[in-house]
């Protein structure tokens, strides 16, 4: 298994991260991914990919942070170089859920990581929250580049999804398709091509049924797996076959 988006730079992972990473290898993950959300963090990214052969990063400005952060295309490729395990560029992109106010600096920004994702070649790590019309309108001004999107943590709607395909995005499941009250988003990871589908836990966050309420580790995307494996009808061997596979074409 891999976790294709988590951040072991955040509490309370952070400081046990020793046993996490033991628990995570006893379930089976072979790969974790921690990202970068801003850019005084990314230097624990890089302490944490230099501490474990597991442990990848990504550098990048969340959209929550650009009113903190105006990083140029250039900046962002010259991070990214500093290690060969830096393999994506994120997390970036919209949301607007909140407030608007800084609209404008999250679409240069999210512009900007666009940019520097396909000089490098590399997949960009896609947020979109409240913004499915923005999102889409901006990536897909990019197409003729073929952009390896991942739509981190999906959570749209099925429309948004079919209008992705086009852009042949890979799409992120979390524990959210394991709540009760996802039925709709469920539906939409049923008929989401196979071949472009990941599992990640975004822990410290977002933790999967039956832990919900509770903070997230890598180790919980075991039921993260069987739930996306009992939705495709298939069972979690094969699920966890295609969603690593998937990983690997995309980041390698």
């Amino acid at each position: 298994m891999i976790d294709s988006h988590c951040h072991l730079d955040h509490e309370p992972i952070r400081s046990n991260l020793n046993q996490i990473l033991k628990r995570s290898r006893d379930v089976g993950i072979e790969k974790l991914l921690t990202i970068c959300t801003t850019d005084k963090g990314f230097t624990n990214i890089l302490k944490l990919i230099n501490s474990d052969p597991i442990i990848y990063g990504t550098y990048g400005i969340h959209p929550h942070e650009t009113k903190n952060y105006e990083i140029p295309k250039n900046q962002i490729k010259k991070n990214v170089n500093l290690n060969d395990k830096i393999i994506g560029v994120g997390e970036t992109g919209l949301d607007f859920y909140y407030n608007n106010s800084d609209k404008n600096a999250q679409i240069t920004s999210f512009t900007n990581h666009i940019e520097a994702a396909i000089d490098l070649n590399i997949p960009i790590v896609v947020h979109s929250r409240s913004a499915e019309t923005e999102t889409f309108e901006i990536l897909s001004r990019y197409k003729k580049y073929s952009p390896k999107i991942l739509m981190h943590c999906f959570t749209g709607s099925l429309e948004f999804a079919k209008r992705l395909f086009d852009l042949n995005a890979y799409f992120s499941a979390s524990g959210i398709i394991t709540f009760k009250n996802s039925t709709e988003l469920q539906n939409t990871f049923k008929i989401i091509p196979q071949d472009k589908i990941l599992i990640e836990t975004d822990s410290p966050f977002l933790s999967p049924h039956p832990f919900r309420g509770k903070k997230n580790e890598p180790s919980l995307i075991v039921h993260t797996l069987s739930k996306l494996a009992s939705i495709r009808s298939l069972n979690i061997k094969k699920a966890e076959k295609i969603t690593t596979e998937n990983f690997h074409k995309l980041f390698f």
